[in-house]
């Protein structure tokens, strides 16, 4: 009975896992492949030897300290790298369970996640899957194929974290201290944090965050979070730290200043990440995020362009 029971749940897994497999693969095939391909080349060139100057070489290639040493011209040899490396900072704190229509605010980011992670397997890039909280949950080193994919996938949908709190800047933090090689850092979140972390500390970790790397920051928000309906007495509970509250909805002064507020953290934020170049895209539980996500490459791809 236990062993007939664990083939169901393993059966169960594995038909989630194909079901966001096709649908993401379906949108990559309709929307987002080509904008992917243009938008994230490989990072440049890597050093690999130093031989002989040839006739026809270009000059402009000879080593110099090689030469002088040899007393004959050397050129420094290169080999163009077009491997890219991904990551996929997602989180997993209590708060991204919430959704009032169709799917979480965690769902849409898992989907994301995939579609991103597919299409840079296509693109015979390396990808890696980064879960946090308030602490890094779970690291999945970069690595390429289907197999290692799907195993990602696998996580997305049903890693249960430890905490349900979050903490962006020590995952920023970590992130920073342990990516070594250039590398595409998306992070994937809700964005809310404690009440004593500040933006602007926020921000500055994610600054260096994207000079070191290419950081492209997604906010998912859903539409019950950007307004509350005039419901009366209501009672919240936190989902992340259990801290239980008691709500007038009707109360037209706590309405103004539910809304300002919300309103004043998203535009801090989003001015303070274009201050800082850093990309970013906020996603809606109730919109079309494929549309979305074709419509931010499509720019992106214009802006690198013009640049």
């Amino acid at each position: 009975m236990a062993m007939d029971m664990q083939s169901e749940v393993t059966r169960s897994v594995l038909k989630r896992v194909r079901q966001l497999e096709i649908r993401t693969n379906r949108l990559l095939d309709e929307h987002l492949m080509g904008a992917y391909r243009s938008i994230f080349k490989g990072q440049g060139i890597d050093f690999e030897e130093v031989r002989e100057y040839m006739a026809g070489d270009d000059i402009r290639s000879i080593d110099w300290n090689i030469t002088a040493k040899m007393n004959r011209p050397f050129i420094k040899k290169f080999r163009e790298d077009r491997e890219l490396t991904v990551l996929l900072v997602v989180d997993v704190s209590a708060s991204l369970d919430f959704g009032s229509i169709f799917l979480s605010k965690r769902e849409v980011l898992t989907e994301i996640s995939s579609l991103l992670a597919f299409s840079a397997t296509r693109n015979n890039d390396k990808v890696g899957l980064l879960l946090f909280s308030d602490r890094v949950e779970k690291f999945v080193p970069p690595a390429k194929g289907r197999k290692h994919i799907l195993r990602i996938i696998r996580d997305l949908l049903f890693f249960e974290p430890q905490s349900k709190g979050t903490q962006l800047i020590d995952v920023i933090k970590y992130v920073n201290n342990m990516l070594r090689k250039r590398a595409i850092v998306f992070l994937l979140s809700d964005f809310i944090q404690p009440k004593i972390t500040s933006i602007r500390h926020l921000t500055d970790a994610l600054e260096i965050t994207n000079r070191r790397h290419d950081l492209v920051c997604l906010k998912v928000e859903d539409f019950r979070e950007r307004e509350l309906s005039n419901v009366g007495l209501v009672v919240f509970e936190d989902a992340e730290t259990g801290e239980i509250f008691e709500i007038d909805t009707n109360g037209r002064k706590f309405q103004e200043n539910y809304i300002q507020n919300k309103r004043y953290y998203n535009g801090i934020l989003h001015e303070r990440l274009k201050r800082s170049k850093i990309d970013f895209l906020p996603i809606q539980t109730d919109g079309d995020y494929s549309r979305a996500l074709d419509l931010f490459l499509q720019k992106r791809t214009k802006k690198l362009r013009n640049f």
